[in-house]
């Protein structure tokens, strides 16, 4: 409201400054330089066209409306009065009234057109400014409140408001701060439309993909609708932006986590394996003893079986952290995929705990695979299937060839809820019934990264009727995604 008042008062004085300038050519005529009326009406037009290109429209028409009464007054016969005894007289002047109009018409237009490319332009560089400030600025620079005062520096406004929905939080910049007008901004991001302020407040929805993600508020510039749908689509990259930094940041933050995990646990497990071998040397000692009693020879059996259990353990937990760090190489080989299962089926021959095994895997079946990690993911599955089964249940591994190779474990007596299928494969997650069973849930993670680094799949089906099968595909040929 104030800025109209003051642009309306502007424009009053102009058109006073007009009239002025017409005055003082008719006083000039009138006392100083005695002329004929076609040179004092010529100089009438080249003055409305300058003040036409000067300063518009409104100026120009009131001071030809002026230069008229002046002609006709000063310069037209009986001069003084407003009456014209030439009809002749009468058709010059209004030829002069029509084109003293036209002229300042088409000066003016030309002129409005010419501060409306002009103001364009200066719209496109800032919005060419902003957008580099925005995609191209170092870290930090796409946070809400940045993004706020780049748009506030930009365009030279007094208040601009972001509200980022996904935090839900509104950051002002500018030399005003308007908290009153947070719940404005939140009711245009959660109903997705413009809404109009009264005071001067223009508030224009932030949406990515069709989707309401914030909201932008500026004040006191004078922008178009155009400008400010343009500053709201900046502003969506901006935030956008600063979600995918934030999702780096916390994804580089979770790897140099899982190295330094590794790394630790690799130190770790150097420690132990030195002790643990001793001990199983020692065990092996023993055994091949002949004055050991067949108690004491089932004793050395048994540390020898947990020794060997216990490294197997420790190098497994170095192995999936650096698979879930990412810090791992895929060897091929083509390797018979019986030998490989049953070498992983002896090492749970001690932790079958009452479980019934069954395998059904072809003698002739092969794969390309790297040979460490698909027995790890083998341990994974079987150890998986031990622990979420019951005692008296039947666990089942199977191959068979379909184009790709596929090795299915299952267990009967256990399911797995609809609701948490799509997340088993996710590090860390337990469900409702892992609670009370030791374990990281890590495991289907690891096997589902292994089945990835070798261009493969892990499925999972899960019914009351049948109980639950993971299947590992591997190509046939060691394909590689």
């Amino acid at each position: 409201m104030e800025g109209t008042m003051d642009l309306r008062a502007r424009v009053v004085a102009r058109i006073a400054a007009s009239i002025g300038i017409v005055g003082v050519v008719t006083a000039a005529y009138v006392s100083l330089v005695h002329v004929n009326p076609t040179t004092i009406a010529l100089t009438y037009v080249v003055v409305i066209l300058l003040i036409a290109t000067r300063w518009g429209i409104a100026e120009s028409t009131a001071a030809s409306l002026v230069a008229v009464l002046c002609l006709n007054f000063f310069f037209l016969p009986p001069v003084g009065t407003f009456t014209i005894a030439d009809p002749q007289n009468w058709v010059a002047l209004a030829v002069f009234l029509a084109t003293a109009i036209v002229a300042s018409q088409l000066s003016g237009r030309a002129r409005h057109r010419n501060v409306e490319a002009m103001a364009r332009q200066r719209d496109l560089e800032r919005l060419y400014a902003l957008s580099r400030a925005l995609l191209l600025a170092e870290g930090g620079a796409s946070l809400p409140g940045a993004i706020a005062r780049r748009i506030a520096d930009t365009f030279d406004l007094k208040a601009v408001g972001l509200y980022d929905q996904r935090v839900d939080a509104v950051s002002w910049a500018g030399s005003l701060e308007l908290p009153a007008s947070d719940g404005t901004l939140r009711d245009a991001a959660r109903r997705g439309v413009a809404i109009p302020n009264p005071s001067g407040l223009a508030v224009m929805p932030i949406q990515l993909g069709g989707v309401s993600i914030g909201s932008v508020a500026v004040m006191d510039g004078g922008l178009s609708d155009t400008v400010l749908h343009s500053i709201a689509n900046l502003a969506a990259i901006g935030l956008e932006r600063a979600r995918s930094e934030e999702a780096t940041a916390r994804a580089e933050a979770a790897r140099q986590s899982s190295e330094l995990r590794a790394t630790v646990l690799d130190a770790l497990a150097h420690d132990f394996k030195t002790p643990l071998t001793s001990m199983k040397a020692a065990a092996g000692d023993l055994l091949i003893g002949e004055s050991l009693t067949d108690r004491q020879r089932e004793l050395a059996g048994i540390i020898k079986e947990d020794v060997d259990r216990f490294q197997a353990l420790v190098s497994d937990a170095v192995q999936m952290l650096r698979i879930d760090a990412g810090d791992f190489v895929v060897h091929l080989d083509r390797h018979a995929l019986r030998e490989v299962i049953d070498a992983t089926l002896r090492s749970f021959a001690q932790r079958l705990d009452g479980h019934h095994l069954v395998t059904r895997v072809p003698d002739v079946l092969t794969v390309d695979a790297d040979r460490e990690l698909l027995a790890l993911a083998l341990r994974q599955l079987l150890d998986n299937a031990l622990k979420y089964s019951p005692a008296t249940s039947t666990i089942e591994v199977s191959a068979r060839s379909n184009g790709d190779v596929e090795i299915a474990v299952s267990n009967s007596g256990s399911t797995i809820p609809d609701r948490e299928r799509p997340r088993v494969v996710e590090r860390f997650f337990r469900g409702a019934r892992a609670r009370n069973i030791p374990g990281t849930g890590m495991g289907l993670a690891i096997v589902q990264q292994i089945a990835q680094a070798h261009g493969g799949t892990l499925t999972l089906t899960s019914s009351e009727e049948a109980g639950t099968s993971f299947t590992l595909s591997l190509p046939h040929e060691g394909r590689r995604s």
